[in-house]
């Protein structure tokens, strides 16, 4: 099996980028959030991108730093009231968004990654995220049609990997990685930890090499978004 590891974000990302092109990125809040290879991304230059992701980051950190650039011409995500260069954008008719409920969304990106191009769901039935969709009757129920979600290029962050891509996720970082993992039709993934192929338990791996074509080692600052700290 070939090594493939690279030496940095902006060679893992070569000759993946181009004008136009959709991205399915990880992370939870800023927590778990593929931030090297987000400024890769910035750097590059590249632009008109859709993002898929749970949310667009803070204004400053994770991908709101595509949004201070311009370089997002669309988000479709679940959550985004921390981002105020991301609402001024959306108000001002700058950036197109797509809302998706939270589940909806990782089950998009999970259908994605199984080849599986839609499946119908309760939520949103009867809501502004029903429109223009197809709905249909099971059991007397109605259910909207949601297509699953397959991005020109996935970036994910875990906490351990080896040389072959086998990736290790840790606490709130499982969330939306391990899908956005699948659903890349190229999967570059950061780690905070590179490890020996073999020293990882086989039964505890989150996603497989087979989803990961390139690793990269990657320098975190682990922000927290919200500090809450008690009074003394």
């Amino acid at each position: 099996m070939a090594n493939k590891v690279y030496s940095g974000a902006a060679e893992a990302l070569e000759g993946l980028l181009f004008d136009g092109m959709t991205i399915a990125a990880g992370g939870f809040g800023l927590c778990g959030i593929p931030e090297n290879l987000i400024t890769a991304i910035r750097d590059s230059g590249v632009k008109d991108l859709t993002i898929y992701s749970n949310n667009a980051g803070v204004d400053d950190f994770g991908l709101g730093v595509l949004l201070q650039t311009k370089q997002v011409k669309k988000m479709v995500s679940s959550y985004v009231g921390e981002n105020a260069e991301f609402m001024r954008q959306y108000l001002s008719g700058e950036l197109e968004l797509e809302f998706n409920p939270q589940g909806t969304l990782a089950e998009r990106m999970r259908a994605g990654g199984a080849g599986i191009p839609g499946f119908y769901t309760k939520t949103g039935v009867g809501t502004l995220i029903a429109e223009g969709k197809e709905e249909k009757v099971f059991d007397g129920e109605r259910y909207v049609l949601e297509r699953g979600i397959v991005a020109d290029l996935a970036i994910v962050k875990a906490w351990k990997g080896d040389n072959h891509g086998n990736l290790v996720y840790r606490k709130t970082s499982r969330n939306f990685n391990p899908l956005a993992a699948t659903c890349g039709k190229v999967t570059v993934a950061e780690v905070e930890e590179m490890v020996e192929v073999g020293s990882l338990d086989p039964d505890n791996i989150h996603t497989p090499s087979v989803y990961v074509q390139r690793v990269l080692k990657g320098e975190h600052e682990k922000r927290i978004e919200k500090r809450t700290i008690r009074e003394a």
